[in-house]
């Protein structure tokens, strides 16, 4: 499965899913390391980690209502900094969990952990800081996004 047929998983599976309350921002998903995730030593690649952390974000943002706050207003997600420390390697086909939890948020960055795990052994962990930025003006403050989402529920 390519990558976009992934998204499009998460973005349908998270229609599904229960919505998410502001202060409770957390994200499971459960995979498996496929043919296209690896690389010449055939175990998941160091970059394979950051694309799905990616995932993990776009069900944070679909089923706490910023995905639609973010498309309503051309707002745009990006990570200003991402770190990853890799313990054991995710082989081919091995199905995993990767777990997303924001941590907090000031007056412009959200902080996300992020945790791959294999029956309950960690693999790999890392944090990440991001935002939602919008063109021509810059960094949309989590305040203002959160003011979004509750606006758009209405």
């Amino acid at each position: 499965m390519n990558l976009i047929f992934r998204m499009l998983w998460v973005i349908i599976r998270s229609l599904f899913m229960e919505r998410m309350e502001q202060g409770n921002f957390a994200s499971t998903l459960t995979l498996r390391v496929l043919p296209n995730d690896i690389d010449i030593n055939f175990h998941m690649n160091n970059g394979r980690y950051l694309t799905i952390c990616d995932l993990n974000r776009v069900d944070v943002f679909a089923r706490s209502g910023l995905l639609k706050a973010m498309f309503k207003r051309g707002w745009l997600p990006v990570i200003a900094e991402h770190t990853m420390s890799y313990k054991k390697p995710l082989n081919v086909f091995q199905r995993y969990e990767v777990k997303l939890e924001v941590q907090r948020w000031d007056e412009k960055y959200f902080y996300m952990t992020h945790t791959f795990m294999v029956g309950g052994r960690v693999m790999a962990e890392g944090t990440s800081k991001g935002c939602v930025y919008e063109r021509g003006v810059g960094v949309v403050s989590p305040d203002r996004a959160f003011a979004a989402v509750e606006e758009d529920r209405k």
